[in-house]
């Protein structure tokens, strides 16, 4: 499905990784591991195209990114958006299906209606005229992966989708992410709570200058994995 080739990073002069090869199959849910500094954000930037790798390539179902962008959706660290933009819990779902419009055509009754079927998935349509601003952390979670949903894509790229959320965000978020994969949709994410791995993802990719291993976890020794991932020098 998503293929990596010998990706390589760089931040100035520093590199953040190098040769970075990555296979992901249809219908799982892998979650990213690694140092904090190891790249995985810049890693799943590169892989969206948010970010120019120096050298590789990344290819969904064989074609070029730009080719399939419809068919990816982003959900960025919650630290990392604006939230006192002027805009209801609706329209920030509703965005997720403008990779559908193009440039000329408005939403109608079937993006409304995806939106606010998005919204009941993530428990969050009570909220739809909300302003986002008013929301609490987790509720503004559950918004934005409420927008992926809206897009209707069959990769998901998430960046710490369960950092800091409250206990119920979290069992949502988790909830869905199987629902996802029981409809052969694919997921990644940054994932920090090392003891949830095995019960959240199917499939573990390490990160640490370039990925260290990428297997089901019940193949992998999950210690040596953890070590690989957190180790500050090679």
């Amino acid at each position: 499905m998503l293929e990596v080739k010998n990706l390589l990073m760089r931040f100035n002069a520093q590199l953040l990784f190098e040769d970075v090869n990555l296979k992901l199959t249809r219908g799982n849910r892998y979650g990213l591991i690694g140092a904090n500094g190891a790249g995985k954000s810049t890693l799943l930037k590169g892989i969206l195209g948010l970010l120019k790798p120096v050298s590789g390539a990344v290819r969904l179902w064989g074609k070029p990114l730009s080719a399939v962008h419809k068919q990816i959706a982003y959900v960025p660290q919650r630290g990392s958006v604006h939230w006192d933009f002027p805009t209801t819990v609706f329209d920030v779902v509703l965005m997720g299906r403008y990779a559908h419009l193009g440039l000329v055509r408005r939403p109608g009754k079937e993006d409304h209606a995806r939106a606010m079927d998005a919204l009941e998935k993530m428990k969050m349509a009570d909220f739809a005229d909300r302003q986002i601003s008013e929301l609490s952390g987790g509720q503004k979670q559950r918004v934005f992966i409420a927008r992926a949903l809206a897009q209707d894509a069959q990769l998901y790229i998430m960046d710490e989708p369960l950092a800091g959320v409250d206990e119920t965000t979290e069992r949502i978020i988790m909830d869905k992410f199987i629902d996802l994969q029981k409809e052969k949709r694919t997921v990644i994410a940054v994932h920090h709570d090392l003891s949830t791995l095995d019960s959240y993802f199917d499939y573990l990719v390490v990160l640490n200058r370039t990925v260290k291993a990428c297997d089901y976890l019940s193949n992998l020794d999950k210690e040596a994995a953890l070590a690989l991932a957190y180790r500050l020098k090679e």
